[in-house]
Formats: structure tokens, C-alpha cells, sequence
């Protein structure tokens, strides 16, 4: 967000590197948790992995090249004193950003409306048919693309609100309008996108109302968005961060147990239940998962304390 932010909130060289120097620290931390998220997906549910991984191959392609543009843009800017090469990679920063932000908004549209999954448990989507979300969908529909800008708002409105906490001066009261504007726009997008959802997808609001341990979720993307709407300080990126959650969590409780459903027959959908392995392969994972996630998540408790005192 903030990377997709940087070129408007930040206009000169020296507000440039305020702004990289915000998310310099936490970047690369962050990216751990993708690749954490990806294993974890492999040793629970390795169906789901293999028909996802395989049918968004393309998807996935764009995704690695956008992961390296960004921390190249990231690494590099400031190798050579010069305008020209700043400005290059200014630029790869906020393009990475943003279309990073899209795909992932896209992808998450995907799950919603499902993929062609056959019976064989396999599909190969394209980037795009004929823009509806019945039968032999792509990628990209209108449904999938209201998902992608609705993320990027998201996203971005969650990296003003991060801009707001670490930075100082002119950049910071940039970053508190930006804010302002783009929660706004976020909570207006996320009212289109509920609808949009009850006609592609309307069994996710039944299953959400008929299981009450999911509304704690809903709840906390309310309270989040409502926070994030005033508060413009570390609060503020608190409440970003949790709406961030409760919206997830929401969806993830309103689809269960379906992982990734079929648009040719609902008999084709990868469940948890059947998707995963059996209890020794689970018992495996289990010990490596309590090895490494702690690790990780000291290193992220470490490095937002030092955030969090100045240093």
C-alpha cells in the first residue's frame, strides 16, 4: 500500500526516502509470511495447493515478477546518485505495488466465484473469456476486477494509514488526506462489493448468518474501518490492520469447508475434510509449523517493538 501510495504522498527525493525508510524495515519481514502461508497451505490441504497452484499458473508467474520488481525497486533506488535512476525505480515501486495489489484483490474474486475445477480436481484458467463468472470463467471478469480495485483502495488506504504512524512533516498530512479520501472510498467500494458477492456468491451471507462464532469477524472489520475512518496515528494503522483481518476471516468463515469451489458442479469443489492429508502427514507438518512459525513471529514481535520505541 504504502509502495503504491509513495509517488503521490511523496513528491521530492528526501520525502521519497522518508517513505522507503518507513517500510525499509518491515518489507522484506512481511514478504516471510507469504511464503509461510504458502506452506502451510501445501501440508494441510495439498489438494487445494495443487489444483490452485497449477490452474493460476500464469497468475502465479506475474505474482513472483512483481515480488522481484518490488524488492528491486526497494534495493536498488539509492545505488547511484542519480535523478534518472531514482525516478525509473520510483516508478517500478509504485507500479509493483499497485498491480500486486490488484492481483491479489483478482485472486481473492476467484475463490469467491470459483474456477472451473473438473472432475479430476484440475483446471487451467486464462486471463480472461468472456467477463462473466458462469461456466468456463478466466481470470479477469467483472466480478474478479471489482475485487482487484477494491483491494488496491484497501490496501493503499492500509499504507496511508502505516505513513501516517512513521512519517513526519509534509509526507505525514499527505498521508493523513490520502487516508481520509481513501477509507472513505473503501467503505463505499466495500458496500458495492457485498452486493456484487450476493449475486455471485450467495450462499457465503447464509453461511455467515447461521454460524454465530464467525460474526466476531464481521465485527472487527466494522470497528476496524470505523477506527481507521478517524484515527490517523499507530491506532489508526491498528484499526487498518484489523479490518484487513475481520474481512478475511469473514469471507474464510463464510465459504467453509469449501477451499475453492467448482463453476461447473458444486460436487467438484476442493473441502478441507477431503483436501487434506492423512494424520501423519498432518502430524508432520505440525512439528515443523511449531518450529518455524514462532521464529517468525518473534522476529515480527522484535521488530515492531524497535518500531514502535524509535529506532
Amino acid at each position: 500500500g504504502a509502495g503504491a501510495l509513495h509517488l503521490i504522498v511523496a513528491r521530492t527525493d528526501e520525502e521519497r526516502r522518508q517513505v522507503i525508510g518507513a517500510i525499509g524495515p518491515v518489507w522484506d519481514a512481511n514478504e516471510v509470511w507469504l511464503i509461510a502461508g504458502a506452506g502451510l497451505l501445501f501440508f494441510a490441504f495439498p489438494q487445494a495447493y495443487a489444483a490452485g497452484f497449477s490452474g493460476f499458473y500464469l497468475p502465479l508467474m506475474l505474482v513472483l515478477w512483481l515480488l522481484v520488481i518490488r524488492g528491486l525497486s526497494i534495493e536498488l533506488r539509492s545505488h547511484l546518485e542519480d535523478g534518472l535512476w531514482r525516478t525509473f525505480w520510483d516508478g517500478a515501486l509504485a507500479f509493483s505495488s499497485a498491480s500486486m495489489a490488484v492481483v491479489l484483490g483478482a485472486a481473492l474474486g476467484n475463490v469467491l466465484r470459483g474456477v472451473p475445477l473438473d472432475a479430476e480436481g484440475s483446471f487451467m484458467a486464462p486471463w480472461f473469456t468472456n467477463f462473466r463468472v458462469r461456466g468456463e470463467a478466466g481470470v479477469l471478469d467483472w466480478y474478479t476486477l471489482l475485487l482487484g480495485v477494491f483491494s488496491l483502495a484497501a490496501l493503499s488506504a492500509h499504507g496511508a494509514s502505516y505513513l501516517c504512524w512513521r512519517t513526519e512533516g509534509i509526507v505525514r498530512e499527505r498521508s493523513i488526506r490520502a487516508a481520509r479520501t481513501l477509507w472513505i472510498a473503501v467503505a463505499a467500494g466495500g458496500l458495492v462489493c457485498i452486493a456484487a458477492t450476493s449475486l455471485v456468491r450467495p450462499s457465503l451471507y447464509t453461511a455467515l448468518l447461521s454460524r454465530p462464532w464467525s460474526w466476531p469477524m464481521a465485527l472487527l472489520a466494522l470497528v476496524g474501518l470505523a477506527g481507521a475512518l478517524r484515527l490517523h496515528d499507530r491506532r489508526g494503522f491498528l484499526a487498518s490492520a484489523a479490518f484487513l483481518a475481520g474481512t478475511l476471516g469473514a469471507t474464510a468463515a463464510g465459504l467453509f469447508p469449501v477451499l475453492l469451489p467448482s463453476t461447473i458442479d458444486a460436487r467438484y469443489d476442493v473441502i478441507a475434510y477431503t483436501a487434506a492429508p492423512g494424520a501423519h502427514g498432518l502430524r508432520v507438518g505440525l512439528g515443523w509449523w511449531a518450529i518455524g512459525i514462532p521464529l517468525a513471529a518473534a522476529y515480527t514481535v522484535y521488530l515492531y517493538r524497535n518500531l514502535r520505541a524509535g529506532h
